[in-house]
């Protein structure tokens, strides 16, 4: 007599295979921050990180003048610019008055007022987000004054990841000529002047500037930047930057020359 086959027998409802998270895993790849789905922000986010002196406020003004000229919405963002902390940073940075960990902290906070009221809702209307510095800066400003690297990461770890980070490389001795040539008066923080690293200002900025550069190859092991030339003229650079930019969004049309408000920076 043949055996009869033993009948499978499951429990419970049909597997049912888990809903597609590529959207929301592209954009936040350790979660979305409270509140947000994070599948419907269609827009773009464009980062240019580099030291000051390196050109990124130049460019970021001139490529938002390029792509609504293409009929794209544009937004920016920057460090220190939310209306929650902006100016509560600059008093503390102007007094000197702030440990450096409360500092990075106030930074962190600054940042994600901004992408709650600015970006999330610029990239779900479907805008282009330029950000003239972005997560980076701040997570190596911290790293060289002695924060732990592991725990700047779990801090910006609901960032929303751009699209693209173009980095400027610029030499220490190039970018303070430029910023010494705007104005005589050199960040205090920027030239690393309350990590001590020299008696004049000069080499104080040359050496900070020189240990955010290690500081981004290393952040550079575990993100993707594209590296540009920050020392070619401007015409150049924003071609270069033009074509990066036209091939993510797929945009034909490359060719840009500035309006008259903006013609004083084409040089």
């Amino acid at each position: 007599m043949a055996k009869r086959k033993r009948r499978q027998v499951t429990s419970g409802a049909p597997a049912r295979s888990l809903p597609a998270k590529r959207q929301i895993d592209a954009r936040f790849p350790s979660g979305p921050p409270p509140g947000v789905a994070g599948d419907d922000l269609t827009g773009k986010l464009i980062v240019i990180e580099g030291p000051d002196g390196s050109g990124r406020s130049t460019q970021v003004v001139l490529l938002k003048e390029w792509l609504e000229s293409e009929g794209y919405g544009v937004a920016t963002m920057g460090l220190r610019r939310s209306n929650l902390l902006a100016r509560n940073i600059d008093v503390v940075l102007a007094h000197n008055v702030v440990t450096r960990l409360t500092l990075a902290l106030m930074y962190a906070t600054d940042f994600y007022d901004q992408l709650q009221r600015l970006v999330i809702p610029a990239l779900r209307a479907g805008f282009v987000v330029l950000a003239d510095r972005y997560i980076f800066s701040l997570m190596a400003r911290a790293a060289v004054r002695g924060i732990d690297r592991q725990y700047l990461e779990k801090i910006y770890a609901h960032a929303v990841r751009p699209d693209v980070t173009f980095r400027f490389r610029v030499s220490p001795e190039v970018a303070f000529d430029r910023e010494f040539s705007k104005a005589p008066v050199i960040s205090y923080w920027e030239s690393g002047r309350d990590m001590y690293l020299a008696d004049d200002l000069y080499h104080s900025f040359v050496q900070y500037q020189r240990l955010m550069l290690r500081e981004f190859e290393r952040l550079a092991k575990r993100h993707t930047f594209i590296d540009v030339d920050g020392e070619a003229p401007i015409p150049e650079l924003n071609a270069v930057l033009r074509q990066h930019i036209a091939t993510l969004m797929n945009i034909r049309n490359t060719r840009y020359q500035p309006t008259s408000a903006l013609r004083h920076l084409w040089r």
